[in-house]
């Protein structure tokens, strides 16, 4: 059995959703992990 591959163009307002979504998840992420170290490492000072 053969499965066929298949691109799906992607229109630039999709790109833009797609930034806007990543930004609206990863910057709180990495906000949190940025404090989290930062208080661990006060802990072993």
């Amino acid at each position: 059995m053969t499965e066929t591959a298949h691109q799906q163009s992607v229109s630039g307002a999709n790109k833009i959703k797609l930034v806007l979504a990543w930004a609206f998840v990863s910057i709180p992420l990495l906000w949190g992990v940025y404090n989290t170290l930062d208080k661990a490492s006060q802990l072993f000072r």
